[in-house]
């Protein structure tokens, strides 16, 4: 009953966001269309920011590696990325459930066990979104103030939630708790390390100052007159992404994420701008998740390797 109330809280806000960004977007027509944009597209900057997204991914294929590693399971490294990047296209699909059901599936043909696959999936879901908040509360404190006055408080609240959040999870009844509720056979084996979580946080940490940085590059290869800052960046992308995360009915965040992208962006970048690096954003993570994916689609091995 509580699951079935909170999807109906998630899909309630992430609906509420899309309405507030299309009204935003229709209210504002006539201001979009007289903005003229002067795209100059750079390849060298396009490159960097997709180079750069790639080495966060495999930042977080070596934490989740780490993580199965302090459980006792190993997978060599082309078969950890290739179940990585595989899993993670099934969050294109309604539920979001989909990549973590693929990446057990997955690792138990490479010789991992399900249950193992399945906990340390949920626990990087859970240290995603704990350092995502808290960067994005950091990131974004000057954005949110300028806004709206007064919003220190809740801020600070919000970062010292997520780093408590986070830093329960080396506490093994809570981590025992959690995987209790979302992967109950994970629940009853030994816990992962406190070494393993660590490398976890830090990677997750860096993968979304990373990521931040990927959309400035970004920014710097399509619209360079934008005025996009670096902060501002970390901001947007991180909590833009947080929320597509979160909202199960919007597959890949679709809608939701640019919903919200192009709310935060357009006052101090302009409606027409937002819009276009929100569009933009989208259709370089689209090509880097593809382009993860081809070569495990094209060379495929015939089994993967467990290493003894």
């Amino acid at each position: 009953m509580r699951s079935g109330w909170l999807r109906i809280a998630q899909a309630v806000v992430g609906l509420a966001i899309v309405w507030f960004a299309a009204r935003t977007l229709i209210h504002n027509w006539d201001q979009l269309r007289s903005q003229p944009l002067e795209w100059q597209l750079k390849p060298g900057w396009l490159a960097l920011s997709l180079g750069l997204t790639w080495s966060m991914y495999a930042l977080l294929i070596l934490a989740w590696r780490g993580i199965l590693a302090s459980w006792g399971q190993r997978l060599d490294g082309w078969s950890a990325a290739r179940i990585w990047v595989l899993s993670s296209l099934g969050k294109y699909l309604p539920g979001k459930v989909w990549a973590v059901a693929g990446m057990a599936v997955l690792s138990q043909r490479a010789g991992v066990a399900p249950w193992a696959a399945t906990g340390s999936a949920v626990v990087m879901q859970v240290l995603a979104i704990g350092t995502g908040a808290a960067v994005a509360g950091v990131a974004g404190s000057h954005l949110l103030e300028s806004a709206s006055p007064g919003v220190s408080t809740a801020l600070v609240l919000l970062v010292v939630g997520s780093i408590v959040s986070v830093g329960l999870l080396l506490w093994p009844p809570v981590l025992r708790g959690l995987l209790r509720l979302a992967a109950p056979q994970a629940a009853g084996e030994r816990q992962p390390t406190g070494r393993g979580i660590i490398i976890g946080i830090l990677a997750n940490t860096v993968a979304w100052l990373g990521y931040g940085l990927g959309l400035w590059l970004l920014a710097r290869g399509v619209l360079p007159q934008s005025g996009l800052g670096l902060r501002l960046a970390l901001t947007a992308f991180t909590a833009s992404y947080l929320a597509g995360f979160l909202a199960l009915f919007a597959p890949g965040g679709i809608g939701v994420r640019e919903g919200l992208f192009i709310l935060m962006l357009q006052q101090p970048l302009g409606i027409a701008t937002a819009t276009s690096l929100a569009l933009a954003s989208r259709l370089l993570l689209t090509v880097a998740e593809l382009g993860a994916a081809v070569p495990f689609l094209a060379f495929q091995r015939r089994q993967a390797r467990v290493p003894s």
